[in-house]
């Protein structure tokens, strides 16, 4: 005898197949006009050789260098003596000699050009 709790077969339907999407008509790509490659040329005033004073020259020297060379002088010094914030990585804790130069004993790094350009000329 069968009971009315006959075990059913579950089975499972294959998804259902999609159709292939139709191609668009190809369209004809129009010329393009042959793009002339300038080199970029660096802008003066960052490369214009500025010499450093005060508390800035204890840092990176008395030489005169582009701006772009005092930052990365500037960045080696505060990596060499981990002077970044372990936390917040943007502020910087001085040590005597960057205290003398931000006047403050922390600094934001955006605010180091700020500090910087005051002792350049």
């Amino acid at each position: 005898m069968a009971t009315k709790k006959a075990a059913k077969k579950v089975v499972k339907k294959a998804p259902a197949k999609k159709a292939a999407p139709k191609k668009a008509a190809a369209k004809k790509a129009a010329p393009k006009k042959a793009a002339k490659k300038v080199a970029r040329k660096p802008n003066a005033a960052f490369m214009k050789p500025l010499t450093p004073q005060g508390p800035l020259v204890a840092i990176i020297g008395a030489m005169p260098m582009p701006r772009t060379e005092v930052t990365s002088k500037i960045w080696a010094y505060i990596k060499k003596n981990k002077l970044q914030d372990a936390v917040n990585k943007r502020m910087i804790n001085a040590d005597d000699k960057l205290k003398q130069l931000f006047g403050k004993a922390k600094a934001d790094m955006f605010e180091l050009t700020k500090y910087v350009s005051k002792h350049l000329k």
